[in-house]
């Protein structure tokens, strides 16, 4: 199946396979996210986008530092596993509905499209 085209017949099918690549490629995005926080997490790194200014430099004022940064981390963290959750049950939904549109298809299909999409997220992972 490397290397060919497929043929999509009427436009309801070709917004389903639209909809089903770019709801898997933001799962693998969220994946990604995922990831990198909670290697944050274990390294006790602090990402660039929590940004917490205490004043002070009292070991106190660090270790409250440090204590915000870890919450903050895992409040994302809670986050970005609720909104794979979403995704997870949205790519079944249109898995489904492609499946039944398709006729038989649907599997030439999704391997075209997960083929894509792994080609796109080498790059995030990396």
């Amino acid at each position: 199946m490397h290397g060919t085209m497929i043929k999509i017949i009427n436009a309801q099918q070709r917004k389903l396979c639209t909809i089903y690549k770019n709801t898997r490629l933001n799962l693998l995005k969220t994946n990604a996210a995922i990831r990198f926080n909670e290697m944050c997490r274990i390294r006790y790194i602090k990402p660039n986008y929590i940004n917490i200014k205490i004043s002070g430099r009292k070991p106190q004022d660090k270790r409250t530092t440090t204590n915000a940064v870890r919450y903050r981390l895992n409040q994302e963290i809670k986050f970005l596993y609720c909104k794979k959750q979403n995704f997870n049950e949205r790519l079944y939904n249109i898995h489904l509905e492609c499946a039944h549109h398709c006729n038989g298809m649907w599997q030439h299909i999704q391997n075209s499209n997960d083929s894509q999409v792994n080609g796109l997220t080498d790059n995030i992972y990396q």
